[in-house]
């Protein structure tokens, strides 16, 4: 759909599964070549990469920890030793601890704002040393949430690092905006992913969520890769410090639809 993307080079962090693993399946129909980063799940990497090569595509499976110079650098130093450069870095990994605020251990706060606050913070500071140093424009993806808007009670440090990640998406989109580098961010509301199994699981939980969204159903993984696509490629060549909501309209208050309230 993009031909523009066709042989471009991205970094997928958190890429073995859910969000991450459909943002590189959709990349790799643009024919884009994938570092595909994970953590603690190697196999789910593997097999991404295992699907995408069976269909003639190019990628490579890279452990690292996102939160740590050494681990962003195995990425960027992947994709060049792979692919010969940069051009497109998605901050996807993410993680969340539900647990009372007033309960919450300073190891757990610190735990959730490294992985889905300052891997992103690593992941672009990487991007855009590569790209400044060979005077090279490029496009970040920060993975964001509703939540960067949306008040979530006893997930205190997830809400925190997603309004963390809205300022720092915009601030830095308008301090490289001049070196033609875009950065903008893709709030997903529910979606289907592994995180959200168990809860969705439960039919309950899962009618209630659905009440909360207008359109009355849940996202896909593929809805939020289809985003970061169009924002990857030169069809959103002019937009830049933006946060695209792939919610089914969750930010628009349902519990008001109708005129309640």
């Amino acid at each position: 759909m993009y031909t523009d993307l066709n042989q471009k080079v991205a970094v997928i962090t958190g890429g073995s599964r859910g969000i991450g693993r459909a943002i590189a399946h959709r990349y790799a129909q643009e024919h884009m070549r994938l570092v595909i980063n994970y953590h603690d799940d190697p196999q789910g990497a593997h097999d991404a990469v295992a699907d995408i090569q069976a269909n003639g595509g190019q990628a490579v499976a890279v452990q690292a920890d996102i939160s740590t110079e050494e681990g962003v650098q195995a990425l960027l130093d992947a994709a060049i030793e792979n692919f010969g450069g940069l051009d497109v870095w998605v901050n996807n990994a993410g993680m969340e601890i539900q647990k009372p605020t007033h309960e919450v251990s300073l190891a757990d706060w610190n735990k959730v704002l490294d992985v889905n606050l300052t891997g992103v913070f690593m992941g672009a500071k990487a991007a855009l040393n590569y790209w400044l140093s060979k005077h090279q424009t490029g496009n970040i993806i920060n993975m964001s949430s509703v939540h960067q808007q949306i008040p979530w009670p006893t997930f205190a440090s997830y809400a925190t690092a997603k309004g963390g990640v809205k300022l720092f998406t915009e601030t830095i989109a308008m301090e490289y905006a001049p070196q033609q580098i875009r950065v903008n961010a893709i709030a997903p509301g529910a979606i289907n992913t592994p995180i959200n199994a168990e809860k969705f699981a439960d039919p309950k939980q899962y009618a209630l969520t659905q009440s909360m969204i207008p359109m009355e159903k849940i996202g896909d993984p593929e809805d939020v890769a289809d985003a970061a696509a169009w924002l990857a490629s030169d069809q959103a060549k002019y937009v830049t410090g933006t946060t695209l909501f792939v919610d089914g309209g969750m930010t628009l208050y349902a519990n008001f639809q109708g005129g309640r309230g």
